[in-house]
């Protein structure tokens, strides 16, 4: 990854015969209090994002299927602004992406179907509308290569 800001970590695991057992989290991993848990499953072909907003850190893991998962610099001060750099995350390399506050994120499923959790920390309430932002997946500026040019989008993300 080329943001410095931007971290990625592999759990351990132990495995055997009957599977196998890792940890996503725990207290203490990372100096954030994190306080809000999501889940997004979606089909091949669908790209969501690209969205971020100025106080939340995502800590991003795969649990079923392979995505490609992009992360773009919003910090208008930033020698890194709008520039984007790209991940798999799969549920074989069990790759976690901690992305901070002013960086967007946006993915496209690449396997059948995929699931992706997200843990959230943030200062106060959430959503708070006024401090979110949406990149364009396809803008011109940033110029993201996508391995697909006709992803299924969202009203939200067209």
């Amino acid at each position: 990854m080329i943001f410095p800001e931007v971290k990625i970590s592999v759990p351990s695991s132990f495995e055997d015969f009957r599977g196998e057992l890792y940890t996503l989290y725990k207290k203490g991993d990372y100096n954030l209090d994190f306080n809000h848990d999501k889940v997004s499953v979606s089909r091949r072909n669908t790209l969501r994002g690209l969205h971020g907003d100025s106080k939340s850190w995502k800590l991003i893991t795969c649990l079923s299927g392979e995505f490609y998962l992009v992360v773009v610099d919003n910090r208008p001060n930033s020698p890194n602004y709008l520039k984007w750099d790209s991940i798999i995350l799969t549920s074989k390399n069990k790759k976690q992406i901690l992305i901070p506050p002013m960086f967007a994120n946006g993915h496209l499923v690449l396997s059948p179907e995929a699931t992706l959790f997200y843990k959230w920390a943030y200062p106060g309430n959430y959503p708070d509308v006024e401090d979110q932002f949406t990149l364009k997946w396809n803008d011109p500026k940033i110029s993201i290569h996508w391995p697909i040019s006709n992803p299924i989008l969202s009203q939200r993300d067209t």
